[in-house]
Parts: structure tokens; C-alpha cells; sequence
């Protein structure tokens, strides 16, 4: 693999990462572009103990283009005209986000009042650009280029966190337009946080509480052993729906082997878990015979407390509960954050299961 690292107009950092070492990568950002927007600030909320990240500058970000190709901000640049990628053409792409949620371009920032406190939104933005190939779907990318992207989030979650006040990194993919996706070429995003998030805190402190030996190997281990919900699985990996599945369709994926993130990775692992992963989005979208939207998060241990518990899992899920009915988080789940499952969590294994069999 070779990386590439270079800067674009407004001097945001880009990197190419390249199958060949004669890649070249010399093209420059031909744009003018405005500066850079500072970085958002967090307000604390007493009453859930979490930090909320106030980001006015996200409004204005790019909003599903229509023009296909010729408006596609993720696609190569061509000599009439640039993108946010300078190249000709690309295999993987990173770049820092121009509306980024969190960042170290700080400004100054008020006082809210009332029991709130302000800090700035350090961290960092980055989209992934997965393929330059506006049509397709990360389903359908070879197993050599699900490694290459691999390789991509690893070595951005090696790097992120090393970013001084970076507290998480996350990976994830946002696809279809029922999830509030803004662009429709397949990329995804990683944001460094500046905290622990609230899932993760939760997660771990059941970790913390558990008696037993670690209780996310211990989850893998009692779901490999039932078979009931796992739908696919090979040496390295498995995958299965969790017995409390939130969404009507979720498959957790974990490594046999506990890792903290994604550089720990060993080759084999990267390399294992590229077929059974586009298998596991091909079943999505067999389900319905729609294109299914989904959310795609790797759960990574934060970068200093807690990490001794984590044990790295992608958790994917649809919205998507029948053909022609979505599962809208109403009352009970944005209100309360109580979920209510329209889906048993053993059919749903099934059914993914019949699609990857057939």
C-alpha cells in the first residue's frame, strides 16, 4: 500500500491510499475556497452529564446534489472541472471534512448561562472515500478494496488518536436517504471525539460491573454457542443479531480474537473480514429487493480510560422494516430512549441468514 499525504486549497489535510507505489499524486487543489469555519464549541447538559456540540457552520454544507457525477463533490476532478478530490482518479481517499463538527481551528466563545459550561470542539472530521466510483455501494467492492479501506480506517484511528484532547475515535458509514445522508457517493466519515461518547460510557461500565471474564467476549461467546442468531461466520469473525436487537434488522460483528480497535487488527483479520462483511450487506438488500438503509459503526475503545474493557465490533442496522415501512424513533425512543423492536430478533437472523445462503 503506498500513502499518500497532501493539502487542498483551504489547507485541509488529504490522503491517497494506493494498491500501486507508482501512484501519482501530485495534482493540486485548483480551487478558491473560503477559510476555514472554527470550530464548534461543546455546551454541557447537567441533567444527562453530556457534552452537545454546537455547530452552526454545518447548514451549509453540500445538500443531495443533483446532477449525478457532474456535481458529486466525491468524485475524481477532471480537467474541466475540481472536487474535493484533486486526482484523476483514486482507489481510497481520506480528507479532513469541510464542515466539520469538531476540529482544532478554534475561536472565541460566549457563556451560555444558566448550570451550562462551554469548551471548544477539538478533535478532528474526516470523510473516507471508499471508491471513486459514484454508482456503486461498498456491497459491492472487492475483498482487496474492503482491505484497503481497512487499512485506511486503521491507520486514521492510529493517528487520530494521537490528536492531544482526542478522547474516541469512530468510524461509520451513513447510506440511503432514509438515514439523512447528503451525498450519495459511497464514502463514510470518522470523527475524533473529544470525549467518551455515551454509548460507549454505558457499554463500559457494564463491562466494568461484570463479574464474569470480559462480558463482550462473553456475549460473543454465549451467541456463537446458542447458533440462533448468528447468520454468518468464518475462523476470524462472526456475525449475529443480538439477542436485544433496537433495530428491526442489526447484525454485530466482532473479531474471535478481543482487540481494543482497528490498527491491532492483524492482516488475516482485515483480510477474513471483507467477504463476510459485503455477504452480510448483500443479505441487507436481498431482504426487500431495495436498496436498504443502513448505519455501519465500529465500536473501538476509547483512546485511554477504559480500554482494557473494549473489544472492537462493527454494529450494523436498518431502518427498514417491511418493504414499504421504515422504523421512525417517535415517542418512546427519542423521548425516552426506549426502544420498541417490531422485529424478533431470531426471524430476523433467518431471514439474513436465507439471503446469504441463497
Amino acid at each position: 500500500m503506498k500513502r499518500t499525504i497532501t493539502h487542498l486549497a483551504d489547507g485541509r489535510e488529504l490522503i491517497y491510499f494506493d494498491r500501486r507505489d507508482d501512484a501519482d499524486r501530485s495534482a493540486i487543489d485548483r480551487r478558491t475556497l473560503d477559510p476555514r469555519p472554527v470550530a464548534s464549541e461543546l455546551r454541557y447538559d447537567p441533567l444527562t452529564e453530556e457534552w452537545i456540540a454546537m455547530a452552526g457552520h454545518r447548514q451549509t454544507r453540500t445538500f443531495l446534489p443533483t446532477g449525478g457525477t457532474a456535481e458529486c463533490p466525491l468524485c475524481p476532478s477532471s480537467d474541466t472541472r475540481s472536487t474535493e478530490i484533486p486526482a484523476y482518479d483514486y482507489d481510497v481517499v481520506v480528507f479532513e471534512n469541510r464542515f466539520p463538527s469538531f476540529s482544532t481551528n478554534f475561536g472565541a466563545y460566549g457563556e451560555p448561562g444558566g448550570l451550562s459550561e462551554v469548551r471548544p470542539g477539538v478533535g478532528r472530521c474526516e470523510v473516507v472515500c471508499f471508491t471513486s466510483d459514484h454508482d456503486s455501494s461498498f456491497s459491492k467492492l472487492s475483498d482487496s478494496q474492503v482491505e484497503l479501506v481497512m487499512e485506511a480506517w486503521a491507520d486514521r484511528t492510529a493517528e487520530l488518536s494521537q490528536i492531544e484532547g482526542v478522547e474516541q475515535v469512530f468510524c461509520f458509514e451513513n447510506r440511503g436517504e432514509e438515514i439523512g445522508i447528503t451525498l450519495a457517493h459511497p464514502h463514510g466519515q470518522i470523527y475524533a471525539y473529544p470525549y467518551v461518547t455515551p454509548r460507549t460510557k454505558l457499554q463500559l461500565a457494564a463491562a466494568g460491573r461484570y463479574t464474569g471474564g470480559n462480558l463482550f467476549a462473553d456475549v460473543l461467546a454465549a451467541e456463537r454457542e446458542a447458533g440462533t442468531r448468528v447468520v454468518a461466520g468464518n475462523e476470524l469473525w462472526t456475525a449475529f443479531v443480538p439477542a436485544a436487537a433496537r433495530w428491526p434488522f442489526e447484525v454485530h460483528l466482532y473479531p474471535n480474537r478481543r482487540v481494543p480497535d482497528l490498527a491491532a487488527l492483524t492482516e488475516e483479520e482485515r483480510a477474513a473480514f471483507a467477504p463476510l462483511y459485503t455477504s452480510v450487506l448483500r443479505a441487507f438488500d436481498g431482504l426487500f429487493g431495495l436498496v436498504m438503509p443502513y448505519i455501519a459503526a465500529w465500536h473501538q475503545a476509547p483512546v485511554r480510560q477504559g480500554r482494557e474493557l473494549g473489544y472492537l465490533h462493527m454494529e450494523l442496522f436498518s431502518i427498514r422494516r417491511a418493504a414499504n415501512k421504515l422504523k421512525f424513533l417517535a415517542g418512546s425512543e427519542s423521548a425516552m430512549g426506549a426502544f420498541v423492536n417490531d422485529v424478533l430478533p431470531e426471524e430476523a437472523a433467518r431471514l439474513i441468514r436465507s439471503q446469504i445462503d441463497h
